[in-house]
């Protein structure tokens, strides 16, 4: 029992390391609103490209970009955990284009509202598929 749990405990902190490094060398970071709740995510490796899976299987992901200063804007996505409709984790990013000086959105209806108005612009053909988790901020809660 003894060197189950050791190898255990020890693919446990190789796949940690490898997660981590992934990242950007550190823990998750807020990086997503959904519903006017931000996350945080941790990146990975995994890419859906090509794969055939049909485009429900996936939540869409707007990536906002920068504002008019350059600074990082969170991305806004259309589902997270204890939605019922969420994809656990399975994402489509959807880049937009924007016609305005952007600002942070923190909806999806926000970014569809947009949209109506001429503010900015959604491609069609989605730029990526891949595999991320939203893990929520502590002292907030969703769905």
């Amino acid at each position: 029992m003894r060197k189950f749990l050791g190898l255990g405990a020890t693919t446990l902190l190789l796949l940690s390391m490898s997660v981590a490094g992934v990242s950007a060398g550190g823990p998750p970071q807020p990086a997503i609103y959904v519903d006017d709740v931000l996350y945080r995510t941790v990146g990975t490796p995994t890419d859906f490209s090509g794969t055939g899976a049909p485009a429900h299987s996936y939540d869409t992901i707007y990536p906002l970009g920068e504002d008019a200063d350059g600074n990082p804007l969170m991305s806004v996505a259309t589902a997270a955990p204890g939605d019922r409709d969420y994809n656990g984790g399975r994402w489509m990013v959807l880049p937009i284009t924007w016609n305005v000086d952007p600002v942070q959105l923190t909806n999806d209806a926000q970014v569809l509202a947009y949209e109506a108005m001429g503010k900015l612009d959604i491609a069609d053909t989605p730029a990526k598929f891949f595999e991320c988790p939203v893990i929520p901020m502590r002292g907030t809660a969703h769905g």
